[in-house]
């Protein structure tokens, strides 16, 4: 080694940190919109195609915010306005057009972006006028996009921008042309994609999601057609002449097939079920809810016989129903004769969106909070008491369907603990005395992809052998730690390598040992609960971890379901190494089972005797064979989006739709729907169960319902 080498060495390895240290300026003030930095970060050196670890540019931000200076400024400096990045594989364009952002639209299209036909299409389907303008001013057009997409002009004022852009208006529908596709009408299901309207439209059809309509075919020949303004195509099949689905191809992928489901669904009111019989049975000794889902995270009372059928706005089976004030999405949880819940109290006008969106906006709210610890009695609903842990504005952001008390209680009967995030975590005695509080620090979870996208913290706090463990995987400084439960003083801390996540950690105990496993996307792993020291790692999950692991039959099951990343992962207690699979096979024994897709987004799994039921967010229910994973059933329990995790007791599973009620469904290997209960209030909380009573938290209510007491 030369005697210069050494200093040359260091150099480069001071040089490192420097150079994403500046790269990681532009990128924020491209995010900001500030063009003086952006400028000065450029003269000084710094690439216009610098990117995050996700392929991410400040062009990609620039547009995503609608800041058209900035894109301007980078499109000057030869910024690549086609580049993708590499989670989504989305443009700068992409991320415009998705923000309604018509000036930094027509500014990509100009410098040469492509997907002008897409953005066409979208802008019509949408009726942004704004937006068409755009296109049509600098985007390259073909004159078939033109003619195909004006059949999807709603708005007058696009049909005549088309029309002079030279779209020819379509021909007259041949007589009797209505009559001979409405064959094809009707709703259609993807197990994933969810449903699908397809319906007549002139001389072709028309389909639709959500209310909203993004496609329009023209007869090709036969029962293929061409879908307008795009290279794919739709094939309807047909059995006995009846039309029972249809294939979706665009250009080389791979072909999504859609069945029809024309069989009306249960909703929370429409067609119910034949009434299926209450559970029988007494409660010999009322169990407790001690923590989030329950003992183990579980999910599982028997013996507790909650109502198979209720219906809150007509007090049906309801025990008892006490007004909540703030938001929260913090679960009930039980002890002896105790009820505990928190809120946060804000601006009395705030808001919850629920639904299936792809929304990624925070909510802002400048006003004064307080963070609250609720004691409600269980026979009565009466607030015992009504603790206030907190004053202040949010430290942090929240989504859109989040709230600022997302998190649930744990006790241990004695000592409650509750956290709000970046509001501290908080421990009080049975009787609403502060024992001690904690500042766990800025805990700003947000978006992978942009992290000025804030969405709230989640993670429960768990008690276990006199100790409290936070998951904390969110800023910059992402952690794990045990406290002392009667001092709240630290016992171990131990850091993380993991982009935000919302997952609870759980404890478990096997065979001589008990193993506190924690959810991540880079790893789930097991930790020894005295000391933090790692005892397993699984790994590749999705990039937001949301579901909270929980065991049964010997067996930890971990997964997530963001996509494209979907695993399950079925763990022996008491594993050890990395059991990360390799080729997609278990290649450590103590990885009994992996599936590589059919993990949920939000909703934790339960496992009721030898089934695992995955409950996913658009209410497609799939019953596996806990031990071995072989796939029984995936049918769809109706309703609108889930968000909280299915729990079970005596034979039944209850899943809590966020705006359509509770469906109950038939434990076994094959589906059956036995109720379908009105709520009448959004719901995203997971229930309890304890003596007969089914605890239901809704956005303005603590409801108990419950058969009659005899």
């Amino acid at each position: 080694m030369s005697p210069a080498a050494p200093a040359v060495m260091a150099a480069v390895v001071a040089f490192a940190p420097a150079a994403r240290e500046r790269t990681d300026a532009l990128l924020a003030a491209a995010r900001k919109g500030d063009a003086a930095a952006v400028r000065k970060l450029l003269d000084a050196g710094v690439s216009p195609n610098a990117a995050t670890e996700y392929g991410a540019t400040p062009l990609h931000y620039a547009a995503d915010k609608g800041h058209l200076e900035v894109a301007e400024l980078l499109i000057r400096r030869k910024a690549d306005v086609n580049a993708r990045d590499r989670f989504y594989q989305a443009t700068p364009l992409t991320w415009a057009v998705m923000r309604n952002h018509a000036g930094v639209a027509g500014a990509l299209l100009a410098a040469g972006a492509a997907g002008a036909d897409g953005v066409l299409r979208s802008a019509v389907n949408d009726g942004d006028v704004a937006m068409v303008k755009a296109v049509l001013a600098h985007g390259k057009l073909k004159p078939e996009t033109l003619t195909g997409v004006l059949a999807s002009a709603t708005k007058p004022e696009i049909a005549e921008l088309l029309q002079k852009a030279g779209a020819k208006p379509p021909p007259a529908a041949p007589k009797g042309a209505a009559a001979d596709l409405a064959g094809y009408a009707g709703t259609y299901k993807h197990p994933d994609a969810g449903e699908v309207t397809v319906a007549v439209a002139g001389a072709g059809l028309s389909v639709s999601a959500a209310g909203r309509k993004f496609m329009t075919l023209s007869r090709d020949a036969g029962d293929t057609f061409t879908i307008d303004g795009s290279p794919g195509t739709v094939t309807f099949r047909k059995a006995a002449a009846r039309v029972t689905g249809f294939a979706l191809t665009v250009e080389k992928r791979p072909a999504v097939v859609f069945d029809r489901a024309d069989a009306a669904k249960p909703t929370a009111t429409g067609p119910v079920p034949a009434a299926a019989p209450e559970p029988v049975g007494v409660v010999a000794a009322p169990a407790d809810w001690p923590q989030f889902r329950g003992p183990g995270a579980a999910g599982v009372a028997d013996g507790q016989f909650p109502p198979t059928h209720f219906d809150v706005p007509k007090g049906k089976n309801v025990r008892w129903k006490t007004p909540v004030p703030g938001l929260g999405h913090s679960c009930p949880v039980i002890s002896g004769d105790k009820v505990f819940l928190t809120t946060a109290v804000g601006d009395p006008k705030a808001t919850l969106r629920p639904g299936q969106y792809g929304d990624v906006d925070s909510v802002k709210e400048g006003g004064e909070h307080s963070w609250h610890v609720l004691c409600l009695d269980k026979r009565t609903g009466r607030v015992l008491w009504d603790r206030v842990a907190c004053r202040g504005v949010p430290k942090v952001k929240r989504h859109l369907k989040g709230t600022h008390a997302n998190p649930t209680v744990a006790t241990d009967g004695r000592l409650v603990v509750a956290s709000f995030g970046a509001e501290g975590l908080y421990c009080y005695d049975a009787a609403g005395g502060l024992v001690w509080k904690r500042d766990l620090g800025d805990l700003d979870s947000g978006w992978f992809y942009d992290p000025e996208y804030q969405w709230g913290f989640a993670s429960s706090p768990v008690v276990f052998n006199g100790k409290v463990f936070v998951q904390c995987d969110a800023g910059k400084k992402p952690f794990i730690a045990a406290y002392a439960l009667d001092s709240g003083s630290e016992l171990w801390k131990v850091a993380r390598d993991e982009p935000p996540s919302w997952s609870t950690p759980t404890v478990v105990t096997g065979p001589g040992r008990a193993e506190l496993v924690a959810n991540g996307t880079k790893f789930a792993r097991g930790y020894d609960p005295e000391t933090g020291a790692e005892l397993w790692r699984v790994g590749r999950l999705s990039e937001i971890a949301v579901p909270t692991p929980f065991a049964a039959h010997g067996l930890v099951y971990v997964c997530t379901g963001y996509r494209p990343v979907q695993p399950i992962f079925a763990i022996k207690l008491g594993a050890k190494g990395d059991l990360s699979p390799k080729d997609g096979k278990p290649a450590n024994p103590g990885l009994t089972w992996s599936a590589k897709t059919g993990g949920p987004y939000l909703p934790t799994p339960l496992v009721y005797g030898d089934h695992l039921y995955v409950l996913a967010n658009s209410g497609l229910l799939t019953c596996y064979a806990a031990k071995t994973g072989k796939k029984l059933y995936s049918e769809r329990v109706g309703g609108g989006g889930y968000t909280a995790a299915p729990v079970a007791a005596d034979g039944r599973i209850y899943c809590v739709g966020e705006t359509d009620g509770v469906r109950v469904v038939k434990a076994g290997p094959e589906f059956e729907l036995l109720a379908v209960n009105p709520v009448g209030e959004t719901c995203m909380a997971t229930p309890a169960i304890s003596d007969g009573t089914l605890f239901l938290r809704t956005e303005k209510h603590l409801v108990a319902l419950g058969l009659p007491r005899k």
